[in-house]
């Protein structure tokens, strides 16, 4: 006899109170139903219940084995539909968040092509630099730069989010190139301002271990990076962004490098969705699209 079926006319048993009961909802004669549950306290050397012609009650041994059967049998169940899900095409609305620039230039593109692929998907994708809680704000899935210290989230680890320094090839034919981050004071620095232009911008670089820090100064501030990236293009100064964008810019000879021997600042960056249950299709299959494009080498 096959084991988890016996295990589960057992648990039925136990929940209906008869063999009767149980042999109408499993369709199955009462005699199949004796023989399921014999044939377990026959491998395990006890009785599991206690019969009478008008009653029955568990052993202490079937109390028990119930409890373990019955969580067994909860175990198979969902691997079981995590299987079928996987096999299932990812369908509904997801709403994703994700930081503004990286949205824009990276994440954006990558969402079109996930549409192509899936035409029974939708995504609501909201950008913007704020922090965000996805529980309250009921966002599946987030892409964060930074650290995930937060044990209602579940983070997968994407390649990190790299800045690097650029200036278009006028520009530094006008004004020189910089050789070490102090020199950047006698420079145009297009700094991307957060909050406000009261608060001073400040650049880091690192080398063999020593972090130099200055301050980026110039007549162009925006909280839209997009726009010091044409500002940049067009030589008007020099600008820090994220490599994985100005990368196509320096191929493309629009820009070009400035302190290639300097380490840009560099922050972890995550893919996230709420933990305590098993995540959607579409939630899964989202994650691991964006793993596969964006993760780490």
């Amino acid at each position: 006899m096959d084991r988890l079926t016996s295990m589960a006319v057992f648990v039925k048993a136990v929940e209906l109170g008869s063999f009767a009961a149980v042999a109408e909802a499993m369709g199955m004669s009462p005699q199949m139903v004796a023989k399921h549950v014999v044939y377990l306290e026959d491998r395990l050397g006890t009785a599991l219940l206690h019969r009478t012609t008008r009653r029955q009650s568990l052993t202490d041994v079937g109390r028990a084995y119930y409890d373990r059967c019955k969580h067994l049998l909860l175990e198979v169940d969902a691997a079981e539909s995590v299987a079928q899900d996987m096999r299932s095409k990812p369908k509904g609305v997801l709403r994703v968040n994700a930081p503004l620039t990286f949205g824009a230039f990276s994440l954006a593109p990558f969402v079109t092509r996930y549409l192509n692929r899936y035409p029974d998907m939708q995504i609501d994708l909201t950008l913007n630099d704020r922090f965000v809680d996805p529980l309250e704000e009921g966002f599946e899935v987030m892409v964060r730069v930074g650290d995930v210290n937060d044990a209602s989230l579940v983070a997968h680890p994407l390649a990190p989010y790299r800045l690097v320094a650029c200036a278009s090839p006028d520009y530094l034919e006008r004004r020189g190139v910089p050789r070490t981050p102090a020199e950047l004071r006698q420079h145009d620095c297009l700094a991307y301002a957060y909050w406000s232009p009261s608060i001073p911008c400040r650049w880091q670089f690192s080398r063999d271990g020593k972090i130099e820090e200055v301050r980026a100064t110039g007549r162009l501030r925006s909280n839209d990076w997009k726009a010091l990236l044409h500002a940049a293009i067009e030589g008007h100064g020099i600008t820090l962004g994220p490599e994985g964008v100005l990368q196509a810019e320096i191929e493309a000879g629009r820009l070009v490098r400035v302190l290639p021997d300097y380490e840009g600042p560099t922050r972890p960056m995550h893919v996230i969705y709420p933990a305590g249950r098993r995540p959607t299709v579409k939630v899964q299959s989202f994650v691991q699209a964006i793993i596969e494009e964006f993760g780490a080498a």
